[in-house]
């Protein structure tokens, strides 16, 4: 910088108000800064991919329509902290007349020089405008501060501009005690908050800001940005490489600027070849994007062996395998949206290669292959993270990808068997539904009419089991009570409200309280004990009363006609608060014992005041 000339008419790109500035220390070299300091945008000019903010701010300039408080939020490092220094700087924009050129003496967004007060803001020093990071201020005391400091007047700019940087960190004392100036600040004040977690701040508080949602970066736009940094900066880069940058980052400058700057570091970028796409994507840690849709394409053709294979060499070359199955959920996801939307405009990102195999497996491959693959890997993705192996997890995934890919549709096969059940075939077809694992497997279950069986089936140790004749659905209980399965005979008395039962299919709906996996469990047993298969379905219908409920009943019926017993009556009066607890019959046990018919009934008394009973 020239020294005995004003700041705001200094040649350089710094003059002009375009990236951040630092003054160097000492007569030496300054000290290196890194890329997203050295680059960091001071001007609206120089903001990329907010568009509609920009737009939104200076048309409010413009007319004068200047709000009291901004609340800045976006993934982190998409600008924020940067646009509400930007604001603070056009809020208190002046610029002396120069060279015949009027002076500008009212906020403005159109800077294009430094101004009187913009290297003290841009530089984080200036009296007026106070930042404040709420992360490590998140008390009533630190808001005290900015209460009482608001009430003065600014010393030297128009505005006295608070920057609370991470405010959803302020404890609920400290947002509340906010409120009031921030609904009525003075006039000299401005409020500019940025956060990443927009839920955590109080809706009291968002309704008091004007709120700008800053945008991730498209790709295309990231690519551009750092080709051009990295011309200013004379670094050779190839343009995989960028792409490679561009996708990791997640549309995070400043994650792209720092990973940009490892790359430099990494590969012989400033003297020699150009930083190529090995390089970065050994310094990520990445699969070559190459090679993972080979893995795909192995995958979807069931050859187990080359997907495995392909995978050992990208964790030889340093690719982890978590980063892998994300790349390929990718890819998935990204030949998904093609299959859905064929004229889909491909990003900057995506190579001319990997943009003609996706469209080509897109026409090739089938929704549900492409939804099972995603859902196996997104399943995977937990496994091969928690894993102590994650090589091996990510290969038994793959295992189960290839295997998933070659099933037909689910549908298709039911369509299939059912119009060839309609044919006289005399099949009962009845599926599961998929696996909340892996969302590929699927089980059908096919009885077909004895004319059908021209081929004797393989003995089984289910088929081996003697056949049990099951005419009704107390014969099914009473099965389950001389198998010793207690559990599941208290749980046919208790939950089962009977739609339909017929030989080989029972159809119920569920008590309230009962267990869903009782119509697997009952199934099971049956095959177990029959020897055949059984259709058990839970229906949405209300069903008959439970056996225990039937049960109740006839307890209630039969005690009501013992209470009008004269005898009975009798000992009830004799015998103020005596309650019939219990009426068993005397006589030999039946099924359903008629009350006063065949067999006489002993009734069991009990006196709530002495406890006896007779």
């Amino acid at each position: 910088m020239e020294e005995g000339r004003p700041l705001e008419h200094q040649p350089d790109m710094v003059a002009q108000g375009r990236f951040d500035v630092e003054a160097p220390s000492g007569q030496g070299s300054s000290p290196y800064r890194v890329l997203a300091r050295k680059y960091r945008p001071s001007t609206f000019d120089d903001l990329i991919g907010q568009d509609a903010m920009v737009r939104t701010l200076r048309n409010a300039f413009e007319i004068d329509r200047i709000h009291q408080a901004y609340i800045l939020t976006g993934v982190r490092g998409v600008g924020k902290t940067t646009t509400a220094r930007i604001l603070a700087r056009a809020f208190n924009y002046e610029l002396p007349a120069h060279n015949g050129a009027p002076a500008i003496t009212r906020p403005t967004i159109d800077m294009h020089a430094l101004g009187v007060h913009c290297p003290a803001i841009i530089e984080s020093r200036h009296v007026d405008v106070i930042e404040m990071d709420a992360a490590s201020n998140t008390g009533i005391d630190d808001v005290r501060e900015i209460i009482e400091s608001a009430r003065y007047k600014p010393v030297m700019a128009r505005y006295k501009v608070f920057i609370i940087d991470e405010v959803h960190m302020l404890s609920k004392a400290a947002f509340n005690g906010l409120l009031k100036t921030l609904e009525e600040p003075p006039p000299h004040v401005k409020f500019l908050f940025a956060t990443t977690e927009i839920d955590k701040v109080p809706i009291t508080v968002r309704s008091r800001c004007q709120r700008f949602d800053l945008r991730r970066i498209d790709a295309g736009l990231m690519m551009s940005h750092l080709a051009s940094i990295c011309d200013r900066e004379g670094v050779r880069i190839s343009d995989k490489a960028l792409a490679l940058i561009a996708r990791a980052a997640e549309g995070s400058v400043r994650d792209a600027l720092s990973l940009l700057d490892q790359a430099i570091a990494h590969g012989p970028g400033v003297a020699g070849d150009a930083i190529s796409e090995e390089t970065v994507r050994d310094m990520l840690g990445v699969a070559d994007r190459t090679r993972v849709i080979d893995i795909f394409e192995a995958l979807m053709k069931g050859d187990v062996a080359t997907a495995l294979s392909i995978l050992k060499e990208q964790f030889d070359q340093g690719a982890e395998p978590t980063l892998l199955l994300i790349e390929l959920a990718e890819f998935v996801h990204f030949v998904t949206r093609l299959k859905l939307v064929p004229g889909l405009r491909v990003e900057a990102s995506v190579s001319q290669e990997e943009a003609e195999k996706g469209r080509a497996f897109a026409g090739s491959l089938g929704i549900q292959a492409l939804s099972r693959a995603w859902q196996i890997i997104m399943t995977g993705l937990s496994e091969v993270r928690e894993s102590p192996r994650p090589l091996a997890a990510a290969d038994m995934v793959l295992v189960r990808i290839a295997h998933a890919a070659d099933l037909p549709p689910l549908d298709d096969v039911l369509r299939r068997l059912s119009s060839a059940g309609s044919d006289g075939g005399g099949q009962r077809v009845s599926a599961s539904a998929p696996s909340a694992g892996g969302g590929a497997s699927a089980a059908l279950r096919v009885q077909a009419s004895p004319q059908q069986q021209i081929a004797p089936q393989p003995r089984t140790e289910a088929s081996a089991a003697p056949r049990v004749q099951i005419a009704r659905f107390e014969d099914l209980v009473a099965l389950a009570q001389t198998n010793r399965d207690i559990q599941l005979r208290i749980a046919l008395e208790r939950d089962v409200r009977l739609v339909r039962f017929e030989r080989g299919a029972i159809e119920f709906a569920l008590a309230e309280g009962g267990s869903p996996q009782l119509a697997a469990n009952l199934m099971r047993r049956l095959q177990e004990w029959t020897g055949e298969r059984w259709l058990v379905a839970i229906s949405s219908a209300q069903g008959a009363p439970t056996l225990r409920e039937q049960q109740d009943e006839r307890d209630r019926v039969r005690a009501t006609g013992v209470r009008a017993d004269p005898l009975v009556r009798s000992v009830l009066e004799r015998f103020p608060g005596a309650e019939i607890v219990a009426v068993r019959s005397l006589g030999p046990e039946s099924a359903e014992p008629a009350v006063g018919i065949d067999a006489p009934d002993e009734v069991t008394y009990a006196d709530q005041s002495e406890d006896e009973e007779f």
